[in-house]
């Protein structure tokens, strides 16, 4: 959550009588994702939010993992996922471990005819290509190339694409997806020297209260099922919510990137952070100006955790042969650092307009199989010459 957030008409105090223009009660519902002891939003509903019709066949979504333990550096080209029309079939996972799941998607047509929840997890939509909106019962939240969309577990959702020609960067965090601690003070509010603040951040906007009865299809995933449900009213049916759990964005345009006299360590590139992982924005830059700096990061042997560097755009000056839509795997327990030739050959620049996505988890990532059938056999070599 980034702070309180309130949108439509609400009662003066919770808990209470809240009426219709008839005389009837709207009716609340609180919506926590960590029980009653962490944040949660209150939601005034035109009807039951239970109205439960039918139960589909369920059916599993679960990342096939080919190579559960490797040790070995890896690329894969994201670009080379197919495209496919729906939304929830163009979601490839990648790279999985307890913490989180790694998902490529290029969805080509909005969705129309469903209604998606993720029960588990977080989700973290990064907009490689394309634009849209993500529409929820909290509102609308428009995005384009270069946002981050966070959608809490549990929200129901539809994505309204403006083209064919979409990609995603998808994390599924199975616990919150937070501000990193040290940007914030103690009441919460991001601090003078954090490289964003309230202002970068986008809620929902454009309330609209759906009074509409019928027959509903959602597709709710929890513990890697998809179960098909059928309501009896649209869930989009506020009249009003207030608290601090609801979908927002950031854009990776607007972090202030920290730079320093010598090379900075990626910590300073930190946007979120969860549990057993943080989510990184390496974004167009100023380099070191120390008369003797070297711009590329040094050598170093990230014992306790993995590295994905997602390439999104620009010039990498310590990787040779970088390409959109690119992921990297360097796993956690052998060094790795700058091709050849780019160390030497970064003294003397001045600036990047490197833009990437960084994920460094803390337990080890596994492949799938859809991982394999877009990877880069020979990577592991590319240090060689």
């Amino acid at each position: 959550m980034p702070f309180y957030s309130k949108l439509g008409q609400i009662p003066p105090k919770r808990h209470t009588q809240f009426r219709k223009a008839d005389g009837t009660l709207y009716h609340e519902e609180l919506f926590s994702t960590e029980g009653f002891s962490n944040t949660y939003s209150l939601l005034y509903h035109l009807y039951p939010p239970t109205k439960i019709k039918q139960v589909g066949e369920a059916y599993s979504v679960e990342p096939k993992v080919v190579l559960s333990k490797q040790l070995k550096h890896r690329s894969l080209h994201g670009f080379k996922i197919k495209p496919e029309d729906d939304y929830l079939d163009s979601r490839k996972a990648v790279l999985v471990n307890s913490d989180l799941h790694i998902s490529l998607a290029a969805p080509q047509k909005s969705m129309t005819d469903y209604f998606y929840k993720n029960v588990d997890a977080d989700e973290m939509i990064f907009c490689h290509e394309g634009s849209g909106s993500v529409k929820t019962m909290y509102g609308e939240i428009n995005f384009e190339y270069g946002d981050y969309v966070i959608v809490p577990r549990g929200t129901l959702y539809q994505i309204h694409f403006n083209t064919e020609n979409n990609r995603l960067f998808i994390v599924e965090s199975f616990s919150p997806i937070v501000f990193p601690k040290r940007y914030l003070n103690n009441t919460g509010q991001l601090m003078e020297q954090a490289p964003f603040c309230e202002r970068d951040i986008k809620t929902p906007a454009n309330l609209i209260t759906n009074d509409i009865q019928g027959d509903f299809f959602f597709k709710i995933k929890k513990q890697g099922i998809i179960y098909p449900y059928h309501y009896a009213n649209h869930q989009f049916d506020l009249i009003g919510w207030d608290g601090f759990v609801y979908p927002w964005a950031f854009s990776i345009h607007n972090f202030e990137p920290i730079t320093g006299r010598v090379h900075q360590p990626p910590p300073v590139h930190q946007t979120f952070e969860a549990r057993n992982f943080v989510v990184c924005s390496f974004c167009p830059r100023l380099f070191d100006y120390h008369p003797l700096s070297i711009p590329a990061p040094y050598n170093h042997s990230n014992i306790d955790s993995d590295e994905i560097l997602y390439y999104v755009d620009g010039d990498f000056m310590s990787r040779k042969s970088v390409e959109r839509g690119m992921i990297t795997l360097h796993p956690g327990g052998i060094p790795h650092g700058p091709h050849p030739g780019t160390y030497e050959g970064s003294i003397g620049k001045k600036e990047t307009h490197e833009l990437a996505v960084m994920i460094d988890p803390f337990k080890p990532l596994q492949l799938t199989e859809d991982a394999l059938l877009i990877e880069d056999k020979d990577y592991y070599l590319s240090w060689l010459s």
